[in-house]
């Protein structure tokens, strides 16, 4: 038998690139946890979320930001994504311990990938792709939604006037970022 040696690699290795005023990039060091609310037990997964993370639970269609940049963000119904900075692999350990087992919680990280797009053409760039309306009216910051963007599912968050956080799933990582960056190249 061959001796092979794995590597471990995450999807888009580190992308970044700027296309003029706009800048598109693969957000590293990210950890993507879910929650899953027990039976009747949303009133204390309440307390525990907002005493881990100092935010209370995200509605539907906002998130909510707590301590140290964590964001919550509503998945489905009775269940959340926690999205933090975290480097190493036990995120669910983390999260598990932080909530005091008050839900049942799953690693997502290397699920998801994770863009970034920012700067003053991101809208023009999003609107091409995205069917629901992004504009400031419609779309306020830390909203979020789940929709599709060139038939892949997507998670959109608006993380800032001008910045948008996109979640899709790490197998269709390549296809994703040639749609986000084929639709850039046409509004610049």
């Amino acid at each position: 038998m061959a001796n092979l040696t794995l590597t471990a690699r995450s999807a888009l290795d580190g992308f970044t690139k700027d296309y003029g005023t706009l800048q598109l990039r693969k957000i590293t060091g990210l950890a993507v946890v879910s929650i899953a609310t027990p039976l009747d037990g949303g009133t204390v997964l309440s307390k525990a979320v907002r005493a881990a993370f100092g935010a209370g639970m995200p509605s539907p269609t906002m998130t909510t930001v707590g301590k140290n940049g964590t964001r919550l963000m509503s998945s489905a119904a009775d269940q959340i994504l926690v999205l933090f900075d975290h480097l190493t692999p036990d995120a669910n350990a983390v999260v598990h311990a932080k909530i005091k087992g008050a839900g049942y919680t799953t690693d997502q990280t290397d699920n998801w990938v994770a863009l970034e797009i920012t700067g003053s053409n991101a809208l023009k760039a999003l609107e091409r792709i995205c069917p629901i309306d992004l504009h400031d009216s419609a779309f306020a910051v830390d909203q979020s939604a789940r929709t599709t963007m060139e038939h892949m599912g997507v998670f959109i968050i608006r993380t800032d006037a001008q910045s948008y956080t996109l979640l899709s799933t790490s197998s269709s990582a390549r296809s994703f970022l040639h749609a986000v960056e084929t639709s850039i190249t046409n509004v610049l």
